[in-house]
């Protein structure tokens, strides 16, 4: 693939590329509103992955994006989308390790996230890095009604848990 990447912390200073990237993502799942309050609280751990800004012009580089955050000592993961146009090259795996390495540093025990039932790529993903089903939310969706998975992993500070980088993503 050949892309420069960087995963860094983004702040509010990015919030117009990050509703575009959720509209690519998601198809709008959350307002502008929404991504101020989660980029300036202080328990939101948002992070991007940026490639030269020359890919995506319009979105000064930010190819990824992740959130979680901090409860008590669980990490709940938020938001994962990666652009379209670069999804299936390692980048969500890239992240959610990002994502899980920064709860380890915080001092996380273990993470949960709600996944759409259809997206089984998604919950391939996150079975690879050992979360486990653990329940449903009915019709959790609102735009279609579509049931939650509700996914959970524990063991974020063992030793045996620490995520190589480099064996996350080949660029």
């Amino acid at each position: 693939m050949g892309l420069e990447i960087t995963v860094k912390p983004i702040s509010v200073d990015e919030i117009g590329s990050i509703l575009i990237l959720d509209r690519l993502c998601f198809g709008g799942l959350w307002s502008i509103d929404s991504y101020r309050r989660e980029l300036t609280n202080d328990n939101s751990h948002f992070l991007g992955i940026l490639g030269d800004k020359t890919l995506e012009p319009e979105l000064d580089g930010l190819i990824g994006f992740g959130c979680f955050w901090a409860i008590l000592d669980e990490a709940h993961i938020t938001l994962l989308g990666i652009h379209p146009r670069y999804q299936r090259q390692g980048l969500g795996k890239l992240l959610l390790g990002s994502l899980l390495d920064k709860a380890r540093t915080i001092e996380m025990a273990r993470a949960t996230l709600e996944v759409r039932a259809s997206n089984q790529g998604a919950i391939d993903l996150y079975e690879k890095y050992g979360f486990q089903t653990v329940g449903r939310r009915k019709k959790y969706y609102q735009d279609n009604d579509e049931d939650g998975v509700i996914m959970w992993r524990g063991g974020l500070q063992h030793p045996a848990n620490a995520i190589d980088r480099a064996a996350r993503w080949h660029g």
